[in-house]
């Protein structure tokens, strides 16, 4: 999954329960963290990993796939649910998935 795919699917009322299921992640976990895979490309594939595993490192090798961490789920959700108000639905999937990509190299 790309985080235009994540994007798309969070605004347009995708269940967090049901994402976390069919990733196999455990929804009861203190934090589940994005991650992308490397080199840092918009579109490259992402990663789900409960922060119990990652021990919230920056940089995690996964089946030989090295990735870097982009920010908490909890972060992106709050970001999806600020896209979604009245006043910022004028943006489009793609920009918002720029804007979300653009902070996570530059502020996290």
């Amino acid at each position: 999954m790309k985080l235009l795919e994540l994007v798309c699917y969070f605004r347009n009322g995708g269940s967090f329960d049901e994402f976390c299921e069919s990733e196999q992640l455990n929804q009861e976990s203190e934090v589940i963290e994005i991650y992308i895979k490397k080199p840092l490309e918009l579109n490259n594939d992402l990663g789900f990993f409960e922060i119990e595993k990652t021990e919230g490192k920056s940089e995690l090798v996964n089946v030989g796939i090295e990735y870097s961490n982009l920010f908490d789920f909890y972060y992106f959700l709050n970001s999806i649910e600020d896209s979604n108000k009245e006043e910022n639905r004028f943006f489009s999937d793609e920009e918002i998935t720029k804007l979300l990509f653009k902070y996570a190299l530059n502020d996290a």
